[in-house]
């Protein structure tokens, strides 16, 4: 892949899902090993060239999530390296028990990819949102959980996943013109955050579509405060960044976890966990989704309801300061 300024903004344009598709099929051309195992959402997954041109790599079950899984467990200990997809809540929920067995208690790898995580579907209410899907999934021994912040990372996620060793869970969102956070190449590993704006009086750790504007709300705090704030973009959930949460003690007054999930068992637990044996351990405050499901709305309309938008986190940020002064 490479990974340029143009691509950044094409990758932008298309979206997510797109996005996913279209990596997975550049590298099913040059790995025939590469099998994409789908739930009646071939091109919902952006995988319609790769139906077409690669028919013998890709595996359409219906609508049948828990076959899916178990086609693709089968396929897996064969020595073939499989992704999954359906859409985030059918992919983590329905198919759980197989989940658990196949992938956590047996440990065969299948990278799983949830489509429209979030509130990204709000408007269809929450049958069709995910907002749990980072903390059951984090609870299974053998997976990985990761949510990327932008296009750019989706292909960095969907590369490095074939390396890694474990099975993966991406939480892909929903959106085309998402804004970019990376433009240029970086480094990316599973398991290791990405510092955005180092040091800071104030930390936010952030992850998927929130990470833009909390870097937004970080610049504005500190051009009208005169007080840094860092930004992390901690892609991965599990297993967390351990590394860089110590090194943070000490070094900031507090930190501000902002997911598009649930506050229980997602980012702020992972952080929490972290920390709840750490002598002098920051301040830690969380910004989510509350434990209920809300009313459906767009996208937009939830996140600003939340406080998750560049006005909501600079307004927790004046918050937070108050407190630790």
């Amino acid at each position: 892949m490479e990974y340029n300024s143009k691509n950044a903004k094409r990758w932008s344009i298309m979206g997510e899902r797109p996005a996913f598709g279209m990596a997975l099929f550049e590298l099913a051309k040059e790995n025939k090993d590469i099998i994409a195992v789908m739930a009646d959402v071939t091109n919902s997954a952006g995988l319609g060239n790769m139906s077409k041109e690669l028919p013998e790599q890709i595996i359409n079950v219906g609508i049948a999530e828990q076959n899916m899984m178990g086609i693709a467990t089968g396929l897996s200990s064969e020595g073939y390296t499989v992704f999954t997809a359906s859409f985030a809540p059918f992919q983590s929920m329905r198919c759980l028990e197989q989940i658990r067995v196949n992938q956590g208690y047996m440990g065969q790898k299948v990278i799983m990819v949830g489509l429209a995580g979030g509130v990204a579907y709000g408007e269809l209410g929450f049958t069709h949102c995910t907002i749990e899907d980072t903390a059951i999934l984090r609870s299974i021994p053998n997976i990985a959980v990761v949510t990327p912040a932008d296009c750019m990372e989706v292909v960095k996620i969907v590369e490095a996943c074939i390396d890694y060793k474990d099975s993966v869970y991406i939480r892909l969102m929903d959106k085309t013109g998402i804004p970019m956070v990376y433009s240029d190449d970086y480094d990316f590993q599973i398991g290791k955050a990405i510092p955005l704006i180092e040091g800071g009086d104030i930390t936010i750790l952030a992850n998927g579509p929130v990470v833009y504007p909390s870097v937004q709300a970080a610049k504005k705090f500190s051009e009208e405060k005169g007080i840094g704030v860092g930004v992390y973009d901690f892609h991965t959930v599990k297993p967390v960044d351990e590394e860089l949460l110590y090194s943070l003690i000490g070094k900031t007054k507090a930190i501000i976890t902002v997911e598009e999930h649930t506050v229980i068992g997602g980012l702020f637990g992972a952080v929490a966990e972290f920390y709840a044996d750490k002598k002098d351990a920051p301040p830690i405050y969380r910004m989510g989704f509350a434990d209920e499901y809300p009313h459906g709305a767009s996208h937009e309309t939830m996140l600003a309801d939340l406080g998750m938008d560049e006005k909501g986190i600079f307004s927790k940020l004046l918050e937070v300061l108050e407190t630790n002064r």
